[in-house]
């Protein structure tokens, strides 16, 4: 079985931690609870492919920046969160994005930025254009706006990070993953304490941003 392990960065409450328990568990975790480090491991098909993700839900960028090294080094693809509440979470993202260049020795790294709590309307301090904007400068690497506590695109980013992985490592020739898939677009729609193994729950979503569609089932 292949496998891919998945880092998720950004500011402390920015909500890391309730995008990766919405993903594995189907629980919006709605009390803020500085993380140290979690790692959380679920199995996918994506594309008719199986593929065990582990997920590495790091410390805000504020904390325990020693272990942000370690975090990058380890990781295949990476998904980098600020929040639409706050303006100044998105400033913290760019040294990380850095880093991650800096590290991997490449600007073609996976990756995926999102803007979480989307559907918190009226405390919004981010418009999309700064999302948009800071997706192209990098790039084009997808942008989601997603909200944990309504499940809005949680599915769609994990899936996003994985087939860019898959795509990433075959291009490189790589072992440990393969498979085709790879970046759809630069716009989405709208931290080891121990291991946290999900439950098996299916469902399945697809997604039609390009011709040929693709499909996601979460065992």
């Amino acid at each position: 079985m292949k496998e891919a392990r998945v880092v998720i960065m950004g500011g402390g409450g920015v909500g890391k931690s309730a995008l990766t328990v919405q993903f594995v568990r189907n629980v919006f975790v709605s009390t803020y609870d500085p993380t140290i480090e979690d790692t959380y491991r679920k199995l996918l098909v994506i594309d008719g492919q199986q593929c065990m993700v582990e997920i590495l839900d790091t410390a805000g960028t504020e904390q325990f920046l020693a272990l942000k090294e370690l975090y990058i080094k380890s990781g295949q693809g990476f998904i980098l969160v600020f929040s639409l509440t706050s303006l100044a979470s998105v400033n913290e993202l760019g040294p990380l994005r850095e880093a991650i260049v800096r590290i991997k020795d490449t600007t073609g790294i996976p990756l995926v930025l999102v803007g979480n709590k989307s559907d918190l309307r009226t405390d919004r301090q981010v418009p999309r254009e700064v999302g948009t904007s800071l997706s192209k400068a990098w790039g084009n690497v997808p942008y989601y706006e997603a909200s944990a506590r309504k499940r809005i695109n949680v599915d769609e980013i994990f899936a996003d990070v994985v087939r860019q992985i898959r795509a990433f490592d075959t291009l490189n020739g790589w072992p440990g993953t393969a498979g085709s898939g790879g970046r759809h677009g630069s716009s989405g729609n709208g931290g080891m304490n121990g291991s946290k193994d999900s439950k098996m729950a299916g469902s399945s979503f697809g997604t039609s941003r390009s011709k040929n569609r693709k499909k996601c089932v979460i065992m």
